[in-house]
């Protein structure tokens, strides 16, 4: 009787899943550095959000319309 318990018991904790014992820390460790950007990236990005400021950009919904003209699953 005593070997059937036993048996029951570690056919139980095989059964089982345990967290790992090792503490997560919420933390970067990592040192972030300031990286200077590409100068005709800079140039590219100063007029993008120039053209964004003088509304030369499409709406959302019109850049759905289009996608969808042109891809005929979307429809």
């Amino acid at each position: 009787m005593i070997s059937n318990i036993n048996l029951s018991m570690t056919s139980k904790k095989k059964n089982t899943i345990n967290e790992p014992s090792e503490v997560y820390e919420t933390t970067s460790k990592v040192e972030t550095t300031s990286e200077e950007l590409h100068p005709v990236l800079v140039k590219l990005l100063e007029k993008s959000i120039q053209d964004a400021k003088d509304g030369k950009g499409i709406s959302h919904e019109e850049a759905m319309k289009r996608i969808k003209e042109k891809i005929a699953s979307l429809k």
